[in-house]
């Protein structure tokens, strides 16, 4: 895994943010290698209490132990606004300043978020993969666009998310009786294996653990958040 310091602008307009999806959607991979997966390293942000930071954690998951191997936080100033459809352009700066943290590389990356199930086949566990250039996955708690049926009551029950005939992701029943999650695919993965992934590392909660316990550092980075500039008066450039 790669994680490049300035992979390309992010101060930009919606029209040049949603220009440069659709730039970067083709180089979506949607195979896979035969490797073994056994470090998930899961990812969610939040935002301060102002909205000015983007909160990232990073949570990596033995799936073979069922541990923690690492936990990682970072912080990043925001500067897109709130727009469906283009949230990686707030999240994704943070997300990968907390990668840069881990001492050991994961085999895929988790993402709370939308992978292909997004309007430009380009959600955020898209963005994160092709920038890191690593197997990526998005487990999103609710619909962001698509068609599908409601997946029977047992644990593993799954059916296709579709849009206009095209199949862009699977909403999985983790646990029995709860409310499912929806996965589709990032980043060099194809969709069974993302499904895969997602039931291994959801062994007694409706999320997966690695993005279950990001989010929770998220929000207790965010309980006790202090901005950079306040603690370091006079410098206007931490957390940059």
């Amino acid at each position: 895994m790669k994680i490049p310091s300035r992979p390309h602008r992010w101060r930009l307009t919606p029209r040049q943010a949603i220009a440069l999806q659709k730039q970067l959607a083709p180089r979506v991979i949607q195979t896979r290698g035969d490797w073994e997966i056994r470090l998930v390293a899961g990812l969610d942000a939040a935002f301060s209490p102002d909205g000015r930071y983007c909160l990232a954690g990073v949570v990596l998951w033995d799936v073979r132990e069922k541990t923690v191997r690492e936990i990682h936080t970072a912080s990043r100033l925001v500067f897109f606004p709130y727009i469906p459809g283009l949230l990686s352009f707030r999240e994704t700066p943070a997300l990968l300043a907390a990668l840069r943290k881990l001492k050991t590389m994961p085999d895929v990356l988790m993402c709370d978020g939308q992978g292909l199930a997004h309007p430009r086949r380009f959600g955020l566990a898209c963005h994160v993969g092709i920038l890191c250039d690593c197997p990526a996955l998005g487990c999103a708690k609710s619909r962001l666009i698509g068609a599908h049926q409601e997946p029977d009551s047992p644990r593993g029950s799954r059916e296709p998310l579709t849009e206009k005939g095209e199949i862009i992701g699977t909403v999985l029943r983790t646990q029995h009786g709860l409310k499912p999650v929806f996965v589709s695919i990032g980043h060099r993965m194809n969709l069974a294996l993302a499904e895969r992934i997602v039931l291994d590392c959801a062994p007694r909660y409706r999320l997966p653990e690695p993005t279950r316990l990001a989010d929770q550092w998220v929000a207790r980075a965010k309980r006790q958040f202090v901005p950079p500039s306040a603690r370091f008066p006079g410098n206007s450039s931490a957390g940059r």
